[in-house]
């Protein structure tokens, strides 16, 4: 029994953790000598099976890691992403009629008041660069959606 208590010690502290070791040793003389030889031994190599198996497990799980635990999770993200993607992409369309706006308001004040078109004509570009502005930053927002 005390070599099994040093043994433990020793392989406990190769590996680097630190073990409690007992002031004084408990009486176990009844208990002792109930015991069998060939019953520790089996108690033994069953715990020794039982370690190898759980260390066997537990390093196959930390090896095979992937991003996601199923197929269909996987799908479900990409599905998800492409719907982000979609739903950003909406505020596209309102970038194009703002821009139509903009140039159709540039015709419509050139054609009631054709010499005032240099002056509108910068008006229009300052507006459209605002407009395309709000767009790019759309567009980006919804590549975002899809590629992070």
């Amino acid at each position: 029994m005390a070599s099994v208590r040093v043994a433990a010690s020793r392989m406990a502290s190769s590996m680097g953790t630190k073990v409690a070791r007992p002031a004084m040793r408990a009486q176990m003389g009844s208990i002792a000598a109930k015991r069998t030889i060939t019953n520790n031994a089996f108690q033994t190599v069953k715990r020794q099976q039982a370690s190898t198996i759980l260390n066997a497990t537990t390093r196959q799980a930390f090896q095979t890691r992937r991003a996601y635990s199923s197929e269909i999770a996987q799908a479900m993200v990409e599905v998800s992403k492409n719907l982000g993607m979609g739903s950003a992409a909406i505020g596209l369309t309102g970038a194009g009629i703002g821009i139509g706006l903009v140039f159709a308001a540039l015709l419509n004040s050139v054609a009631r008041n054709p010499a005032l078109r240099g002056q509108l004509f910068s008006y229009a570009i300052l507006g459209f660069a605002f407009v395309e502005a709000i767009g790019l930053f759309d567009l980006m927002v919804a590549l975002m959606a899809k590629f992070t």
